[in-house]
This record gives C-alpha cells, sequence and structure tokens, in this order.
C-alpha cells in the first residue's frame, strides 16, 4: 500500500488551516476596449495591470458593463438593436528574454532535443481581445491568440463565450462556451508572474467547452458546470449517417465532466469548496494516450484575502484521484496547491511573489511523463509600469528540487532543473 498522504510546506498549512467559503471569481481578463468605450483610466479596474481591483471584479460581475453602456451604441430608433458605434477591439503583446535551465529531452532516447542558455522569445504572445453587451442581460467576450510561445503561423481561440446575467428572470447568470474551469478560483489571466497556477494545468483544470451556472443565496455564491472534458481543440466530421454533413463533433465521446463551487466571505477572508467529476483517456508509457476512458476526479479549496490596500494573497490546494490512468486495477492519488501574494507598492511598482508545489505520489515510478508532476518552486517578480498599460517584468523562478536519474526504461521525471531568469514587456491597448 502506498501512503497517500500530502505532505505540504507550513505556509500553505496555516493559509488553509480554517475553512470557509468564498465569491464567484472574475473568468477572465479585462481589456483596453473598455477604458475606450466608458472614457475610464485602465486604473478604474486594475490595481495593476492585469490584476483586478474590487471595482473591476464589481465590473465583471455585472456582465462586463456599466449601467450607461449604451452611451456609445448607434442611434437607429429601434429600441431592439444595442450596435457598437465601434467594433470594440483590444491586443495585448508580450516579449521576454530568458536565461533557464531546463531542456527538451527525448523520452525514448535521453538525447537533448534542444536546450538555450539564453532564449529570446519576441513575440511570446499577440492576442485579439473583444467584448461588449449585446442587449440588457447579454454580453459576449473572446480572445484570439495569433502568436504564442514562438507557434506562428496559427491562430486559436481559447476564451469565447456568451453571458446572460439573469436566466428566465430567475437571478441566475449563465455562460455558454469556452473558458477555464479553474476560473472558478483564480483566473491565470489575471495573474502578475509569467509563472503559471501550475496544478491547474497539471490537473486538467483549465480550457474546456461547456455551461456554467451561478446563484447567489444570501452570503453563499454557489456555481454548477458541464463541459465535453476533452479541451477545446478535439473535433470530428460527422460520415454517419451519410455523406458531406455540415456539423462537426465538438465532443468525441459520451462523457461529460460536472463540476461546481460553493463559497462566501467572512471577514477580510474570501475562500470556496470545489469538486470536480469527469473521464480522461488513460495513459501509456511514456507518454502516450490510451482509448479507455477512465475516472478524473478532483476536489479543492481556495482561499483569498487583503492586507491593507496594497498587499493581496490567495492560495489554492487540489486533490486529485485518477482511477485505472495507466494501471487499470489501481487509483493514482497525487496533490498540488499554490500560494501567492502580491504587493501594488505604487503606481509604479508591484511585487509578486508565488509559490507552486505538487507531490506526483501514485505516479512516481510508473515510467511515464507524470513522474514530472512533482513540483517545489518559488517565483518572484517585479513589475514596473511605464503607464498603466506598459510594464516591464523581471521574473526569478527558483527550483526547490532535486534532479531525478533515469530509474526505468524511459527517460521521465525531474531531468533537469527549473531554474529560470525573465526580462520583458506586456502591453495591452
Amino acid at each position: 500500500m502506498k501512503n497517500h498522504t500530502h505532505p505540504a510546506p507550513l505556509l500553505l498549512l496555516g493559509l488553509l488551516a480554517i475553512l470557509i467559503v468564498g465569491l464567484w471569481p472574475q473568468p477572465s481578463e479585462a481589456i483596453p476596449a473598455f477604458a475606450r468605450k466608458y472614457n475610464l483610466s485602465c486604473v478604474a479596474c486594475h490595481a495593476a495591470f492585469p490584476k483586478l481591483n474590487e471595482f473591476g471584479q464589481d465590473f465583471v460581475a455585472s456582465n462586463y458593463r456599466l449601467p450607461n453602456w449604451k452611451i456609445d451604441t448607434v442611434e437607429t430608433g429601434d429600441e431592439m438593436l444595442a450596435l457598437p458605434k465601434s467594433i470594440p477591439l483590444a491586443i495585448r503583446a508580450q516579449a521576454y528574454v530568458q536565461t533557464r535551465q531546463a531542456k527538451a529531452i527525448d523520452v525514448n532516447t535521453g538525447a537533448t532535443l534542444a536546450e538555450a542558455d539564453v532564449d529570446i522569445q519576441a513575440p511570446y504572445l499577440i492576442k485579439f481581445l473583444s467584448s461588449a453587451p449585446l442587449s440588457e442581460h447579454i454580453s459576449y467576450y473572446f480572445y484570439g491568440i495569433f502568436a504564442e510561445k514562438g507557434g506562428n503561423g496559427s491562430t486559436i481561440i481559447e476564451d469565447a463565450w456568451f453571458s446572460h446575467d439573469d436566466v428566465f428572470g430567475t437571478g441566475a447568470g449563465m455562460m455558454l462556451g469556452q473558458f477555464q474551469v479553474s476560473d472558478l478560483m483564480f483566473a491565470r489571466e489575471t495573474r502578475l508572474t509569467f509563472q503559471d497556477f501550475m496544478v491547474y494545468r497539471m490537473a486538467g483544470l483549465t480550457y474546456d467547452r461547456g455551461v456554467v451556472v451561478d446563484y447567489t443565496v444570501g452570503p453563499v455564491d454557489l456555481a454548477l458546470g458541464w463541459v465535453n472534458g476533452n479541451g477545446i481543440e478535439a473535433d470530428r466530421k460527422i460520415n454517419s449517417p451519410g455523406y458531406n454533413r455540415p456539423d462537426h463533433l465538438f465532443d468525441t465521446d459520451n462523457n461529460k465532466a460536472l463540476f461546481g463551487r460553493v463559497g462566501s466571505e467572512l471577514g477580510p477572508v474570501s475562500a470556496g469548496l470545489f469538486a470536480y467529476s469527469g473521464s480522461q483517456k488513460n495513459a501509456l508509457a511514456p507518454d502516450q494516450s490510451g482509448g479507455r476512458d477512465t475516472d478524473k476526479n478532483a476536489w479543492g479549496i481556495d482561499m483569498s484575502g487583503k492586507i491593507g490596500d496594497k498587499i493581496g494573497w490567495f492560495s489554492q490546494a487540489i486533490w486529485n484521484e485518477w482511477d485505472g490512468f495507466i494501471d487499470a486495477n489501481q487509483k493514482y492519488r497525487w496533490f498540488g496547491a499554490f500560494v501567492g501574494i502580491d504587493y501594488i507598492h505604487s503606481p509604479r511598482w508591484a511585487y509578486s511573489a508565488l509559490y507552486n508545489y505538487a507531490d506526483a505520489n501514485d505516479l512516481k515510478d510508473t515510467d511515464t511523463i507524470y513522474e514530472g508532476i512533482e513540483m517545489n518552486s518559488m517565483t518572484f517578480t517585479a513589475s514596473y509600469y511605464f503607464m498603466r498599460n506598459v510594464k516591464a517584468i523581471i521574473e526569478a523562478n527558483v527550483d526547490l528540487l532535486e534532479t531525478t536519474e533515469k530509474t526505468g526504461t524511459y527517460w521521465t521525471g525531474h531531468l533537469t532543473n527549473e531554474n529560470y531568469f525573465l526580462v520583458g514587456l506586456d502591453t495591452a491597448f
């Protein structure tokens, strides 16, 4: 029997010691199109771009609009038509230079496929964004990535949804489209660090297609979602019952994933309980997916709060259980978490620290890439704002894990350190 306890640092345990419930979070990043529409500075909604302040969170909770949202619509004389005078568009662009120890290694041979002590990552990201109210209760939001992580020549749409803030007059909100499951807790798009909230990526709780319904009962916020569970890239052309049908299957099997969160506030602290139940294809050593459906479950606790006017903290812990993921007769349990703090020192300077932790537990010694779930790192970031929407980033990541040697047939695990130092620019306009 393997031990399924999950050791975590004292700082994390301290933040998660009190179990209470938290607010529905912002599902995506605010964009300069809103500043243009309402003639407001970015600082109205952002504590430090892209991190939202309380007004920005209220703006998102109000279905991405202010009461005067019709101020720039075309005067057509038709009360059932609300067209913006111009198409609301914005651009986010990032460019970095990074020095690091990580390499691309062939899992079959152990050969180094690529390495660069200094890597010029420019452009790192070019993203087009758009959002606007369409009626008294319906809004839309989407963004398309035209270049990311060196992948030029292709476009991908990630966030893309319609939202209604009063379905059938019940006071319930509903969102339909593509979104991140993890947005129920903390939005990855609004973090101040280049480093990610890694447990969301490792647990596969990011982008998917589906529906989320939220409702407030007194001090408690409830959210329930239903998604395909296979991400946002898979689709199949329909060839039965006949030839050349116009539709495609976005989902590739009959499995769906259910997830939800319940939350509230108590004093200065917000927190929530999260659960996810779905399925995923099994894994074949070392890095291939099989054709067998396996159960995938996760449950977590998130907490956040403020210390004075300048400091905000946040934390997340998620326990995962993947039944029959590699061996059909075994349950694979693993744990991941992060703790972060942001300090908005002045209009020019913001500082952040982020701790990522993961214990691969039952996935250790499986001779698969999932041994690499193991993680223990600290990230420190300083952001300097030339303008409200133009900032320089200096970031260092310290890997606290020892590297591992090959123990099985394949080269898997923590083979190289994840230390890096990064400088660059992040803009939105």
